[in-house]
């Protein structure tokens, strides 16, 4: 029954009036601003199916990821902290408050305990516990890999406040979540629960589910502006015009935070080559690029450490600005941005 709960609810009642209510939504599931396919003519399921099944043994990292453990608890105060956990989990400390988007701590991008969607061995380090009070936990949208159950529901008691996409708080609302701390958001509105903090839903390009059916909630990446600092949170979305939007619209950001991981030609529109990644954080006129979603899961066919690689590659022949921190290494904006090639050190 744990299982079944986990996979939330899609919206119903006044709910899915709201959804269906929504510019995005038409014929009964949200759209992409764009025409896009799930899988494109390259993928057949069958055949990509049987290649899961065979995953080449480089998809996972031989030896223990190395990571830094610190006190997230009592992170220096000042410029913004970001601490990465791993594929796109991460944590930001931005004047005194605490942000923590998608956490993942179950060990697993999945509602079943399957090999396959396990964590890389040392990429779990941290856990709900080492978790500082959270004023806003953020998940974009309701994939596995993004929205925990697990986490989720023991973060429960140390977040003051959810922010969503439009559509998602119905899981929330099926597990038992007092919902006055839950916010959901269509594209382009904008709240500011906290002073100071005004979080922008934008267009991400992807899709949503969590069972069977797809697009019964909405995906979005998040423009997070302070009085002084601005960072793009990017989620997960293929390449599209939408990143060009935003960068003239909300930019320059002072960091984007893109994913880079999980794709495959088969899927191209909804998850980003990573050559694209760079020209995303281009177009958002980013000063600096974090490249996310690696370094945790095999949730496609490529070596696990060909994202960060291609990464570099193209951020070198561009003349882009990025930081590859160690699993729970600091990100200090403006002081302190690692850029270390660890992951050619595993042996």
């Amino acid at each position: 029954m744990a299982v079944l709960k986990s996979m939330g609810k899609n919206p119903w009642g006044e709910r899915l009036k709201k959804t269906q209510g929504s510019p995005n939504y038409r014929d009964g599931i949200f759209l992409n601003l764009s025409k896009t396919e799930v899988m494109n003519e390259r993928g057949d399921f069958f055949k990509t199916f049987w290649k899961f099944l065979n995953k080449p043994k480089n998809t996972k990292p031989t030896t223990l990821l190395p990571s830094v453990k610190i006190d997230l608890k009592n992170l220096p105060d000042g410029k913004p902290v970001i601490i990465w956990f791993g594929h796109s989990s991460y944590l930001i400390k931005i004047d005194g408050k605490h942000i923590l988007v998608d956490p993942v701590f179950s060990g697993y991008a999945s509602p079943f305990k399957i090999n396959s969607a396990r964590n890389f061995e040392g990429s779990n380090i941290y856990s709900v516990d080492d978790m500082p009070p959270i004023d806003i936990l953020l998940i974009t949208h309701d994939h596995y890999d993004h929205c925990d159950y697990e986490t989720i529901l023991k973060l429960q008691h140390k977040t003051k406040s959810i922010i969503t996409s439009l559509g998602v708080a119905s899981h929330f609302e099926y597990w038992g979540f007092d919902m006055n701390k839950v916010t959901e958001m269509d594209w382009d509105e904008s709240i500011e629960i906290i002073p100071g903090f005004k979080f922008t839903a934008k267009p991400a390009r992807h899709f949503s589910g969590r069972g069977f059916e797809r697009a019964k909630t909405l995906w979005s990446s998040f423009v997070l502006k302070t009085n002084n600092y601005s960072i793009y949170l990017g989620a997960d979305s293929g390449y599209d015009t939408h990143f060009k939007e935003i960068g003239k619209q909300h930019g320059p950001f002072d960091l984007a935070i893109l994913e880079s991981g999980q794709y495959n030609e088969a899927w191209a529109k909804i998850h980003m080559m990573p050559e694209e990644t760079v020209q995303a954080s281009i177009d958002l006129n980013a000063k600096l690029l974090l490249p996310v979603h690696w370094g945790k899961f095999s949730l496609a066919l490529h070596p696990w450490n060909e994202p960060i690689e291609r990464v570099v590659k193209k951020t070198d022949e561009l003349q882009v600005k990025i930081t590859t921190p160690l699993i729970g290494e600091p990100i200090i904006l403006g002081e302190k941005e690692p850029s270390s090639k660890w992951w050619r050190n595993m042996h």
